[in-house]
């Protein structure tokens, strides 16, 4: 399977995925700390992919949804940004139900 229908694979795989560059226990940068405990606050289940695990999707994430940095989130398949994003979702009030609508969407198909 290629890269790009690899990555295709991971964001259809789960309602939420969010691509970092580490792990939501062990961030390896600012920016995915952020994300990933912003999303975490939320108390909705969400997947991960730690970047620096694949070197083909480090490399090809950006132009799969052209989005030319890290961390990416998307929810059922379609990107919904980057971490400023979801903080900006957070402090809206918005990104408790957008993820519980991403969830039960997912799990409605």
């Amino acid at each position: 399977m290629d890269v790009l229908n690899r990555i295709q694979h991971q964001v259809d795989s789960a309602p939420v995925v969010l691509y970092m560059k580490g792990t939501p226990q062990f961030p390896q940068c600012g920016f995915s700390a952020k994300a990933a405990q912003t999303l975490a606050s939320t108390g909705v289940e969400f997947a991960y992919v730690n970047i620096f695990e694949d070197q083909e999707v480090f490399q090809n994430l950006p132009a799969f949804a052209d989005w030319p940095t890290f961390p990416q989130i998307y929810f059922n398949s379609e990107l919904v940004g980057g971490g400023d994003i979801i903080v900006e979702m957070s402090e809206m009030g918005t990104l408790q139900a957008a993820m519980e609508a991403a969830t039960d969407k997912f799990n409605n198909k």
